[in-house]
């Protein structure tokens, strides 16, 4: 940005003295006209400013957005390739899974995004001495910080819409896509040197290959028995019967029940083959009941006042719902927050190379933000402690910080 584009030009100093000579004979038609040009001058002056501001905070959180999209979006292939490549799931499959993925990515991104982009951007205007031209200039911090403003509003919205219809969205259709692949090919849930834990029993695996399994140990701990099945050879087959999820067919198997309410009572089975059916339940959630990820905020509200009725829930399971609802605004509008507070930092510390300092700050806090938006829901979840508080309290002294540091701005 020029300095003649923001400084007072000629034409301003113009009409100023004619205003001022106006007044100096009396003439109130001419102070009047003269007035209100230059009212008309400075609205477009600080027209034309805005845009430039808006233009350039869009600019620099665009840029920052797609660094953080990729980041997020390569830890999640990371996530699926974890789970889902190495089931050997088709291309296509996995690309539809990444696509579900999307919506939390971009929701999750965003904040930080403002954040990065708008320290960045201010930074350089000041290391650049724009911001002090506009200064000089007669203009006050209240013109930088509403396209700040703005912007941080816009971007929160934004990010709103993403996660809370969006999300939902995605969530369910990646659920559902999740159990077919599992019910297309119960074997890709085997992992070799792996534990499996399921509803009321734990699956031990040795090696696997395809769909053999090598030295299978299960703990089954269902009923008044409990009953230990060794095999050295499995086969995993896909079953026909609804509700089974796949049928394990055990060569050799060596198989000890004992009676929990005796020590001394065990029975040993052994035989040369054994087919062990694993029901869906045991290894997928079959709730018909959408989980607070898959509901939108209207519908966790019904949900959280519905629960408010039944005195059958705990205190802690609704305080997880109200902990999901409060999460669904506290992370989308943690953009405005990192707004107000970027406005201030970038102008006071910017003066040396702010865009390197804007970027190094926002990386650092939007490490310590992440950081304590996970220890607030664990604490949350685990803990049982306020989710409104837990979700919003990041958000509030980010706020907070910011507001103090600006006050501190103006009064320099």
């Amino acid at each position: 940005m020029q300095a003649e584009r923001i400084n007072l030009s000629p034409l301003r100093a113009y009409l100023s003295l004619r205003l001022y000579y106006a007044k100096k004979k009396g003439d109130s038609k001419k102070i009047t006209f003269y007035s209100e040009k230059i009212e008309d001058f400075d609205y477009i002056r600080q027209d034309v400013l805005v845009k430039y501001f808006t233009k350039e905070l869009f600019l620099y959180f665009f840029v920052c957005f797609l660094f953080f999209f990729v980041v997020f979006f390569v830890n999640q292939i990371l996530l699926l390739a974890e789970t889902i490549l190495r089931m050997r799931v088709p291309v296509t499959l996995v690309i539809r899974l990444i696509t579900y993925c999307l919506p939390g990515i971009v929701a999750q991104s965003a904040p930080f995004a403002t954040l990065v982009g708008f320290l960045m951007c201010l930074g350089r205007m000041v290391t650049d001495n724009e911001i002090l031209i506009l200064r000089a200039s007669g203009q006050r911090y209240s013109l930088i910080l509403k396209p700040v403003i703005m912007m941080g509003l816009f971007i929160s919205i934004f990010s709103f819409v993403m996660n809370d219809y969006f999300l939902p969205l995605g969530t369910l259709n990646y659920n559902k896509l999740y159990h077919k692949i599992i019910v297309s090919n119960p074997a890709v849930e085997l992992e070799s040197q792996s534990i499996k834990r399921m509803k009321d029993s734990t699956l031990i695996l040795g090696d696997v290959e395809g769909t053999n399994v090598s030295d299978l140990v299960l703990f089954d701990n269902s009923g008044n028995k409990q009953r230990f099945i060794v095999a050295k050879n499995s086969n995993v087959k896909k079953s026909q019967t609804p509700g089974i999820i796949m049928s394990l067919e055990m060569q050799d198997p060596l198989v000890l029940i004992l009676d929990k309410l005796g020590d001394d009572d065990f029975e040993s089975v052994d035989a040369e083959n054994l087919t062990l059916n694993v029901f869906e339940d045991a290894i997928l959630s079959t709730s018909s009941k959408a989980s607070p990820r898959e509901m939108t905020s209207y519908d966790l509200a019904k949900k959280i006042k519905g629960m408010k009725e039944d005195k059958s829930i705990s205190k802690k399971q609704r305080n997880n719902y109200k902990l999901e609802f409060n999460k669904k605004f506290s992370i989308p509008f943690g953009s405005i927050f990192f707004a107000i507070l970027a406005f201030p930092l970038a102008l006071i510390f910017g003066r040396k190379d702010g865009q390197t300092l804007g970027l190094i700050f926002g990386i650092i806090i939007s490490v310590l933000y992440w950081a304590s938006t996970i220890l607030g829901q664990m604490f949350g979840l685990r803990g049982g402690y306020n989710g409104f508080w837990m979700m919003w309290t990041p958000n509030l002294l980010i706020g907070f910080i910011g507001i103090i540091l600006y006050l501190r701005l103006k009064r320099k």
